[in-house]
């Protein structure tokens, strides 16, 4: 046999082979066809490739066009909007469900339990959920096929998890374009879970037909904690974990949202916002959701509410792109970023009046100076 062992110095004294390297004798260079395999440059897609492979469901270039869509590179920007534009016919055909709640209230397994639901009678679900990402080292969990193992294993389901940037505007377009090549693909359910830091349920509102919160039971604590705001943004509340010991005070929780949701707007015109109890854990009322939901759809379509409520989240969304673009060329001005460290220590000196400072900086990004 030609070849032999040699021990680096790393090893330990008194070792086995087992930490030994061996190689073909003669050949002290290492083996370059590997390394070139794996450094070999993918063949770049064109846009029709894109399209096609979007519109026969292959997963590999799903995720790859999604890819392109939260990508920040100006090629890589222009590229998806074609994608997207040639996609346009095949969008809009899904029922696009937000999913928010309270720590603890079981998210994960509740879309997982909802998911395989939705799959076992015919639907294909895609889960967009949006992590956190920490705002000092832009790094994200992206857990969410981890938390969701079933479901991701399941044919007829598509999980993505995407890093929101640090940024509500990366989230308001990146999800929105994804959800588009999602629907194209064919998932006729689209997930978003929301990443549960106040503003976001705002942003997730905007964006889909219905929109649920899970929560927990002792709905009198829950109920002073939670904010009017986020109680008016959604369609039904979910009280979760309702087995067990859990069950009369999960029914009791539900009696208490009830009451205090019925003092409120509700979120959908000619809509009543209820609470409902479900166990995810073990797939009890799930099926009864779903029917809330496809009552909710069959209302709203009827009344012109929930056509109505896309072509404003249309609307809505050319205005969050055009601030988005206003706020990035802004801080991205060269004249821009070179005031604005003395101007901010002038304000902050108490030197100068915010106002006139930022009359300032205006003026140098509008090369009025």
């Amino acid at each position: 046999m030609n070849e032999r062992t040699s021990r680096p110095e790393w090893v330990p004294e008194g070792q086995t082979d087992e930490f030994a390297t061996a190689y073909v004798k003669g050949s002290d260079e290492p083996s370059q066809t590997a390394a070139a395999k794996r450094w070999v440059k993918r063949k770049e897609r064109s846009v029709a490739e894109y399209v096609d492979g979007v519109l026969n469901n292959d997963r590999t270039i799903l995720a790859q066009a999604i890819t392109l869509v939260e990508s920040n590179a100006a090629k890589h920007m222009e590229m998806a909007q074609q994608i997207l534009n040639e996609l346009l016919p095949y969008v809009g055909k899904s029922i696009r469900i937000g999913i928010t709640g309270v720590p603890g209230a079981g998210k994960s397994t509740f879309i997982e339990a909802f998911g395989q639901f939705l799959c076992e009678r015919g639907h294909r679900v895609a889960v967009l959920a949006v992590d956190p990402s920490s705002s000092i080292t832009g790094g994200s969990i992206l857990g969410d096929k981890t938390r969701m193992e079933n479901l991701a294993r399941h044919p007829r389901a598509f999980i993505r998890p995407s890093p929101s940037g640090g940024t509500l505007g990366g989230v308001h377009r990146k999800t929105r374009e994804t959800m588009l090549l999602c629907e194209a693909a064919g998932y006729d359910v689209i997930l978003v879970e929301t990443v549960g830091v106040g503003q976001s349920e705002f942003v997730v509102r905007g964006m889909v037909d219905f929109f649920m919160l899970l929560a927990l039971t002792g709905a009198g604590d829950e109920l002073q904690g939670m904010k009017k705001g986020i109680m008016e943004l959604v369609d039904a509340v979910i009280i979760n974990k309702a087995d067990g010991d859990n069950k009369p005070k999960a029914l009791a929780a539900k009696e208490e949202y009830n009451q205090f949701l019925h003092y409120l707007r509700p979120a959908t015109p000619g809509w009543e916002t209820k609470a409902y109890t479900c166990s995810a854990l073990h797939g009890e009322g799930i099926e009864d959701i779903w029917r809330v939901v496809e009552t909710f759809v069959t209302v709203t379509k009827q009344s012109g509410v929930f056509e109505t409520r896309r072509r404003h989240q249309l609307k809505d969304w050319i205005y969050s792109m055009i601030k988005d673009y206003l706020e990035t060329s802004f801080f991205a001005n060269p004249r821009v970023k070179e005031k604005l460290p003395l101007i901010e220590n002038l304000v902050m000196s108490g030197t100068k009046a915010v106002t006139a400072a930022v009359q300032e900086l205006i003026a140098a990004y509008e090369r009025r100076e």
